[in-house]
């Protein structure tokens, strides 16, 4: 059971989220790309939300900056988060656009915000669990998703809120956060979406 709990908290890393929510908009609900533009933008997203990161994650671990790519150590965080923080505001800005994509674009802006938020409590050495966050911020992005397309989806909501128990049960047996540190994240990864949900729906 602990590998199999472990395992989530590998398949739900963080750096995974920003193509989860591109791979649910571009083809589980309607919109004027084509195949083409659709599978470009995976590709720049991946690149650049997944590729780019976890290069760096290995760099910063090769010279000793970081322990493992989940960064467990708060002082360890702050390079990772910033350079995320970084990269996905380029792609908002060049790529996932508001006059493209404005769904995902505010998918993207909530998870900046609240990727801002985990590095700014980490200066009072707040851990929150970022994988709490992006799994927390892509339930709500569905849960909208869902009402912007008037279509029901009750199953898929269902299982991202059991996945949201799973993650949490697996950073904690993994003795990775604290319950403290896992709210903190749900709610740096809920509070942010629903702000913006008022803009897209």
């Amino acid at each position: 059971m602990k590998k199999i709990l472990t395992f989530f908290s590998y398949l739900l890393h963080p750096v995974f989220i920003p193509l989860f929510g591109a791979l649910v908009y571009l083809f589980c609900v309607e919109n004027y790309l084509d195949v083409f533009s659709k599978y470009l933008l995976l590709i720049q997203i991946t690149l650049i939300t997944i590729f780019i990161p976890l290069t760096f994650l290995y760099f910063l671990k090769v010279i000793g900056r970081v322990d493992s790519i989940m960064v467990s150590d708060v002082s360890q965080r702050k390079i990772p988060l910033f350079v995320q923080i970084i990269l996905v505001t380029l792609l908002v800005l060049k790529s996932v656009t508001f006059e493209n994509v404005p769904e995902l674009f505010f998918f993207y802006l909530g998870g900046i915000v609240s990727a801002i938020l985990a590095f700014i409590l980490l200066f009072f050495n707040v851990k929150a669990s970022i994988h709490t966050t992006g799994i927390s911020s892509l339930t709500v992005f569905v849960i909208g998703l869902s009402l912007h397309e008037n279509v029901n989806w009750m199953y898929s909501i269902a299982f991202l809120i059991l996945l949201n128990g799973i993650l949490m049960s697996s950073r904690l047996i993994m003795k990775a956060h604290t319950i403290k540190e896992l709210v903190f994240g749900f709610g740096l990864g809920i509070v942010p979406q629903l702000v913006l949900l008022r803009y897209w729906l």
